[in-house]
């Protein structure tokens, strides 16, 4: 049986790929990071209803010793390092903590991979917030780099760290550059879910209007579900490489809106407003990933669609506020 650690595991890239492992015969570990909100730690695992099957380790990213404790309990086949502050508007307001645990924490987790299971093979998170301003109008894994976030910088550090390990130590080390993906399990924090909470509030007559920022920025936003198979994918292959995971499709914000209000039989020009607050200092205005290699390669291809995927969460909201009501 193979055992695979991941951080991040509460997230929701971390709960899908617990369940896929655990599809998989996987003996399944996850470091867990303390918090106030303790109580919420294990929301999105119970939602998949695996909490129960995954084996925590508390550690902190920021925080070398506990890495170390921890690959030496686990003795990993497979790490994969998912935690990081993601929320690219906090990496503004936060950016040192932002840099300390994006940036830093992943160079801690090769590390203790180094130094404790060099035989394990590592996935490092990187993000098409790299891209940034984009210099190719599809990107790919020759595209350059332009951050536009303390965030995008941060995940940079990362990406370059996973690539020098991997050419200084010879660690089978890759990383995932993946393009916007969503699923019932993105925190409400995120356009996304703010978008399908909103509609579902609308609908059921809790709210009126949804507050939002820049509604022509668009993305290639493709289902979790599914890009966490890549991840998997990526650490069987004989050598370790990076990989951009997209769906080649890029969408507005404002048709984001339209798909999920029209779900519902709403029109989201009657309830959607932009609000100057949700403006981003520096705006990333358009994302597209090319996943040529990925298919190629790994044999990896997007099984979910925007509508379907847009369908879901919104669905999945609704059922989240009419619990609510009824106590």
């Amino acid at each position: 049986m193979k055992r695979a650690l991941i951080t991040g595991i509460t997230g929701q890239d971390g709960a899908y790929l617990a369940q896929f492992l655990l599809g998989k015969g996987y003996e399944v570990h996850g470091l867990l990071r303390r918090s106030a909100s303790a109580e919420a730690v294990g929301e999105r695992l119970r939602w998949l209803g695996v909490e129960d099957k995954v084996q925590s380790h508390d550690g902190n990213l920021t925080d070398l010793s506990s890495l170390l404790r921890i690959m030496q309990e686990v003795r990993p086949d497979e790490v994969y390092n998912l935690a990081a502050q993601s929320f690219v508007k906090t990496s503004w307001s936060q950016p040192l903590l932002t840099g300390a645990v994006t940036a830093l924490g992943a160079n801690n987790m090769l590390e203790a991979v180094r130094l404790v299971a060099p035989q394990a093979r590592f996935y490092q998170a990187s993000s098409s917030e790299m891209y940034g301003l984009i210099q190719e109008p599809m990107q790919s894994e020759r595209t350059p780099f332009y951050p536009r976030s303390p965030y995008a910088v941060a995940k940079l550090y990362g990406h370059w760290m996973t690539v020098n390990y991997r050419e200084s130590f010879g660690l089978h080390a890759s990383s995932g550059i993946l393009f916007n993906h969503e699923s019932p399990l993105r925190g409400i924090e995120f356009v996304t879910r703010k978008i399908t909470d909103g509609a579902a509030r609308i609908k059921l007559g809790l709210a009126e209007t949804l507050p939002l920022g820049n509604l022509d920025a668009t993305r290639d936003w493709g289902h979790a579900r599914d890009y966490v198979q890549a991840m998997w994918l990526m650490l069987q292959q004989e050598k370790p490489d990076d990989y951009v995971i997209a769906t080649g499709r890029t969408t507005s914000v404002r048709d984001f809106c339209r798909l999920a209000f029209s779900h519902v039989g709403l029109d989201y020009e009657k309830h959607v407003t932009v609000d100057p607050r949700f403006l981003r200092p520096a705006e990333v205005d358009v994302l597209l990933g090319d996943a040529t290699k990925a298919k190629n390669a790994l044999g990896w291809v997007p099984a979910t669609s925007l509508e379907q995927m847009v369908a879901e969460m919104v669905d999945a909201d609704i059922k989240r506020w009419e619990r609510r009501r009824q106590g």
